[in-house]
């Protein structure tokens, strides 16, 4: 009985921790603390190209959280198979198995639906940015960007 309550609990837990995650902040509308109250440069040009594409978030700590209450939850399980030798084994079997599916759980969770825009601006340079798809772009739709190298968001013009 303790046994099944601590492992409802630990997937409870892993599964809560992994919605912590904010994919928000790939969003167009949304700014991160450095870029407030700093000046911004603006571009103005054209949608040429929108594309779906995936934004693979958590790369900074890759399924540590998944991985660890994979293999936790899987040893649980596995520990309650069998005696003896065999139920070390099934025990071991289970957190390796349980590891396994919680990283590949959490690679899942992690994703944040994206597009792939491409601009040409009116001064002629042809440009990428990927953020997420909060919006229905459309080639041809006028739009201004918004900052500049690797901090750069596209909004409706």
């Amino acid at each position: 009985m303790k046994l099944k309550l601590l492992s409802t609990m630990t997937m409870v837990a892993a599964l809560g921790l992994a919605g912590c995650a904010n994919p928000d902040v790939y969003s167009g509308d949304v700014y991160g603390s450095r870029a407030a109250k700093q000046a911004q440069s603006v571009t103005y040009g054209t949608v040429t190209s929108v594309r779906p594409v995936l934004i693979q978030a958590g790369d900074q700590n890759p399924n540590i959280i998944g991985t660890l209450g994979g293999g936790a939850v899987g040893g649980i399980l596995g520990h309650q198979v069998g005696g003896g030798s065999g139920q070390a084994l099934a025990t071991a079997v289970g957190a390796i198995a349980g590891s396994m599916v919680g990283s590949r759980a959490e690679d899942k969770i992690n994703q944040v639906k994206a597009v792939e825009l491409e601009v040409r601006t009116d001064n002629g340079e042809n440009l990428i940015v990927v953020q997420k798809a909060d919006r229905n772009w459309q080639p041809g739709q006028r739009v201004r960007l918004v900052g500049s190298g690797s901090n750069m968001s596209v909004a409706p013009y």
